[in-house]
Order: structure tokens, then C-alpha cells, then sequence
């Protein structure tokens, strides 16, 4: 039922929806906090973290728009999501806004600020941009190709740096915005085998500091979420390379990894996707230029 173009429903909740609490035909509706429409950009959002993000921003009456490369499995959790209702100034005048799936490779900087324009054209400003997309292979710094460095900074810093530089001029027209970038805990500690990822995440940690002392004069604030191991597809890929490197299998890679977390288990996406949740609510208005590690006990610093 849901529009993959995002466009807003007509209709009202009378007739085809049985009431505030029913849905229409089958499909849930969540009331849009304080009955005010707020937008939420996700990237990364058709597997792993992003998608846990995007169905914890709706359940909470945030619109989303999901970026991802995989038009197929954007349109599949879009078809998840809850419609969201807006209230108008009677029962009638309620409307219900859907979803969008805007798929993109966010590696092609060369093209995404033109994609970007008329993605605002089409559904406006957001109020909530999550930054997220997943990291380069593993491997030692030194085994690293000079172009492994160039593509890892193209696809986080630069493409980081366009979608910023697109939405933020509509926060500061609506009088403030969030913005959470979701990086690894290897900005505080380096994790080994990652040499070109952890180069990556410390210089969007730095772009991100910085941002957020420009941005909080516009209350708009800046969090970084860093995730520990978390059950993701990722981070099989990256349990696979080790285990294919030293000769012994993916379970002992993460076993290794689980002995590592004080806590003894991997972390679950939808835990992440709390941690940007809470940066993305009224409750962290007072809160910038952070990093919350969500990683189990994993590192040794505070």
C-alpha cells in the first residue's frame, strides 16, 4: 500500500481507515508527534543499521526517506513502514503521508548533489539527517591501494559533505535539525585489519566536530553513534576476510570478537538504531559535538 514516491495521501481517516488506531486496509498508521510532520533522511537504509534506523524513526511518526543502492530492498522496507497520520483541524482534515525510497550510490559524488535537488524539489527539507553507509574491506594499512583511501573518502567525507551542505539550509529555515552520523568505535580505538575504515571514520569524526560548533548557533546539533560488532551483514564480510586470512573459520573470528565485548554478544542493529533515535528526539537538544559508543563495554576509554 505504501507510495514509494512518497507523496501524501489524500484521503482522510474516514472510509477506507477504521479509526486513529486501525490503518487502511491492513496497513498501520503511527500520529505524527504533536501532530507536526517531521522528515528524516536515512542512509544506508536497505539492510543492517540504516534499516533498523528507518523503522525506528517511523514508528516514532518520523516520514523517512531511505537512500540506499538497492532500489528492490528499499521499496520492500518501505512496504514495512507505517503510513504516517498528520492531524488537521478535524477528524476529516487528517491526512496520511508515506514514505520515500530514494535509491542512490552515494560513492558517485558526481551525481548526487543533481539526484539531491530534486529529491528536495520533491519532498522538501528534512528535519533529521542520518549519515550512514557502509565501510571499505578489511585489510592492513600498508596492503592498502592508494584508491582504497580515495573511494573511502568519497564515499563518507565528500558524499557526507554534499548531503549536508543540501539539507541544512532548510533546517535553519525551520528554526533547527538533527544531524547523527553513524561511524565505529575504531575513532577511539583503532580496530586491527581495518586500516583504510578506521583513516575513514577519524576524518568524519573531525568534520563532524567541527560542524558542530558552525551549526550550534542554528540549533542545529551534530552526534556521532559508534557502533561496536553489531549483527550486520558488514560485519560478516568482515569475520569472513579474517577467517580467509588466517586460515580458521568465521565463528572463531567472532567468537574473538565476542570475548572482546565485556558484555559477551554481539550488539543487534535496533540498539544502534535507539542510540540515533535519542540524538534525533527533542530530548538531546542540548546535546553536540558527541560520541556515544554503543558497543557492549568494548572500549577501554570513556
Amino acid at each position: 500500500m505504501a507510495n514509494h514516491g512518497g507523496q501524501s495521501s489524500s484521503r482522510g481517516l474516514n472510509g477506507e481507515a477504521p479509526g486513529l488506531g486501525g490503518g487502511v486496509k491492513g496497513v498501520a498508521v503511527v500520529q505524527a508527534p504533536g501532530g507536526v510532520l517531521k522528515t528524516a533522511f536515512v542512509g544506508g537504509a536497505s539492510k543492517g543499521i540504516g534499516r533498523a534506523v528507518a523503522r525506528h524513526l517511523a514508528s516514532r511518526g518520523i516520514r523517512v526517506i531511505a537512500c540506499g543502492r538497492s532500489e528492490a530492498d528499499l521499496k520492500n522496507l518501505i512496504d514495512e513502514l507505517p503510513l504516517i497520520e498528520v492531524k488537521g483541524a478535524t477528524h476529516l482534515d487528517s491526512e496520511l503521508k508515506t514514505h520515500k525510497a530514494f535509491a542512490c550510490d552515494l560513492m558517485k559524488t558526481h551525481e548526487l548533489e543533481g539526484h539531491l535537488k530534486k529529491l528536495v524539489l520533491e519532498m522538501g527539507a528534512v528535519d533529521i539527517l542520518v549519515l550512514n553507509s557502509g565501510g571499505p574491506k578489511g585489510g592492513p594499512i600498508l596492503e592498502a591501494h592508494p584508491q582504497e583511501f580515495r573511494d573511502a573518502m568519497e564515499g563518507h567525507l565528500i558524499a557526507n559533505q554534499i548531503l549536508t551542505k543540501t539539507y541544512v539550509p532548510g533546517m535553519k529555515s525551520r528554526g533547527g535539525g538533527r544531524i547523527v552520523a553513524v561511524l565505529s568505535t575504531s575513532v577511539r580505538q583503532p580496530i586491527a585489519g581495518l586500516g583504510v575504515s578506521n583513516t575513514a571514520r577519524w576524518a568524519m569524526t573531525a568534520w563532524a566536530k567541527t560542524l558542530a560548533g558552525e551549526l550550534a548557533p542554528h540549533a542545529i546539533t551534530v552526534n556521532l553513534v559508534l557502533p561496536g560488532f553489531t549483527k550486520t551483514g558488514r560485519l560478516d564480510e568482515l569475520a569472513s576476510a579474517a577467517a580467509t586470512k588466517r586460515g580458521i573459520t568465521d565463528d572463531e573470528v567472532r567468537d574473538e570478537w565476542i570475548k572482546s565485548t565485556p558484555m559477551g554478544r554481539l550488539g543487534d542493529p535496533e540498539e544502534i538504531a535507539a542510540a540515533v533515535a535519542f540524538f534525533a528526539s527533542p530530548a538531546a537538544s542540548f546535546i553536540t559535538g558527541q560520541a556515544l559508543a554503543v558497543d557492549g563495554g568494548r572500549l577501554g576509554s570513556v
